[in-house]
């Protein structure tokens, strides 16, 4: 069993509560790309096995996020879940398409963003949440990030909300955003409710509830994620074929770089017709990456 499965996660659940409920079913290592907080709902891929293997293809990813930020009130931990340490009005007129539209707008392109101190991003050996929990102070680096496309969805005049999607590089903390889109609105706020619907190639759409493995006995999550599985072949369904003989394939596998007159790439290997795994050619020369 090795390859990947898009979990819809749902809220209060933890990534690592995902990850270890299918490890404890298949026996298999499992990892996961791109943690989710508790709080946060969507697309959550899995690596299952030898799936685990291509996480170093995956964690570069563009996502695509609902969003829902609460506007007049700033929490500690920019979300639902920290404790409110500011109110602030929200100046007469700010809830207005054309207003909402021309603060999203400024936040197209690149940048450089200052990530919550309620993170799990390392410094000095720590990770910051560990600084904000015990009351220290440590200075953030701000980190280069990119937003694509980022539109509204929803005006709440009566709840002070605003609800919109964006499309961002890898890196964006969401919560950073919120907060920076209610200041240039002239207040302040905190990200309510998150939903990602993308990650990469793995949209929302084709993903699996988690409650419905919890309803599953564990030899019966076995089966359902067999159904549902993407493999290792079909998550480089794009890219090249190269077909070796029984020779070269032998010395593919004992690591040996093969002579290849091809574009520096990841390519699928084959065998008599059988997939055998993932390899890179860099200056005209095969080498062996995933082997299935």
């Amino acid at each position: 069993m090795d390859g990947i499965i898009i979990i819809n996660k749902p809220k209060n659940y933890t990534s690592h509560d995902i990850v270890y409920k299918i490890k404890k079913a298949t026996g298999q290592k499992v990892g996961h790309t791109g943690t989710l907080d508790p709080l946060a709902t969507g697309v959550l891929p899995i690596l299952i096995g030898k799936g685990t293997l291509c996480s170093k293809y995956l964690i570069n990813h563009d996502k695509t996020y609902q969003v829902e930020l609460k506007l007049g009130i700033k929490t500690e931990t920019a979300d639902s879940e920290g404790k409110i340490v500011e109110k602030k009005e929200v100046p007469e007129g700010v809830l207005k398409e054309e207003t909402i539209k021309e603060v999203l707008n400024s936040f197209l392109g690149k940048q450089t963003q200052v990530p919550p101190i309620y993170s799990a991003i390392k410094v000095r050996g720590k990770k910051l949440y560990e600084y904000a929990r015990s009351g220290k102070k440590i200075e953030i680096e701000p980190r280069n990030i990119e937003i694509y496309k980022i539109e509204l969805k929803n005006i709440d005049e009566i709840n002070n909300a605003i609800s919109f999607e964006v499309n961002c590089s890898k890196g964006t903390y969401i919560r950073s955003l919120c907060e920076d889109i209610a200041k240039k609105l002239g207040t302040v706020g905190y990200m309510l409710n998150l939903n990602r619907t993308q990650v990469g190639q793995f949209n929302i759409s084709d993903s699996i509830k988690f409650e419905d493995l919890q309803d599953l006995e564990e030899t019966d999550i076995k089966e359902f994620i067999n159904r549902n599985i993407i493999t290792v072949e079909q998550l480089f369904k794009e890219k090249e074929n190269i077909e070796l003989d029984t020779k070269k394939l032998e010395l593919f596998l004992n690591g040996v770089r093969l002579t290849q007159n091809k574009h520096d790439e990841i390519y699928k290997i084959y065998s008599n017709n059988n997939f055998i795994g993932i390899g890179t050619i860099k200056d005209n020369l095969l080498k062996r990456d995933i082997i299935i």
